[in-house]
């Protein structure tokens, strides 16, 4: 079994590491995604090229790839999609094609709530996307939504997701300590908006 839950961190990771922001701007003529804004290579710095259509592709693929890692898992070997889920956003913060330099996991880890339990998924979505429309700080979106998708997992899926869950929103949570600073100063770039 050792062996086989290894098997499924190394697929799920790679599922993972997939840096979708950054190959999309480069196909599109863009150049490097990391050069520009925060030189993340989430949805949010490509949004900040100004083309809403790779940055609403980068945030759909980024999803996809979290989500699709716990399916197939789920599919065919119906146990290890923890591992799968966990080992996916792994990927995405830690690609090994970048130096182990990637995004902040957001819209992968939200892949992956969808596919532990879609109505995780739909909930954290929820929340993201009311607080971005109204506060419009894609971090504060995340941090959220985080914030209350552990409680939600203990709830909806039990303890063992909750593990998971709360190891998922830890990592995020990290990623995002700059942009937690930020916004206590008040110097946090709204959506849309070019970080000064």
């Amino acid at each position: 079994m050792t062996g086989l839950y290894l098997a499924i961190a190394v697929f799920g990771y790679l599922m993972g590491s997939v840096p979708y922001g950054l190959l999309l701007t480069r196909l599109a003529g863009l150049g490097d995604i990391r050069a520009i804004g925060s030189g993340n290579i989430g949805a949010t710095n490509v949004l900040r090229t100004g083309n809403k259509k790779l940055a609403a592709a980068t945030l759909a693929l980024d999803g996809l790839k979290g989500f699709l890692a716990v399916l197939l898992v789920r599919l065919f070997l119906h146990h290890g999609v923890l591992v799968a889920g966990l080992a996916a956003v792994l990927g995405h913060l830690f690609p090994v094609w970048l130096g182990f330099r990637g995004g902040k996991g957001v819209a992968t880890g939200l892949g992956v709530f969808f596919g532990f339990a879609w109505p995780l998924g739909l909930l954290c979505c929820t929340i993201w996307l009311l607080v971005a429309f109204t506060l419009r700080y894609s971090s504060l979106s995340a941090l959220v939504a985080y914030a209350v998708a552990p409680i939600a997992a203990l709830f909806m899926n039990g303890p063992l997701a909750a593990e998971a869950v709360i190891i998922i929103s830890a990592l995020v949570y990290w990623k995002h300590k700059p942009n937690i600073q930020r916004l206590i100063r008040g110097e946090e770039p709204r959506i849309g908006r070019k970080p000064a």
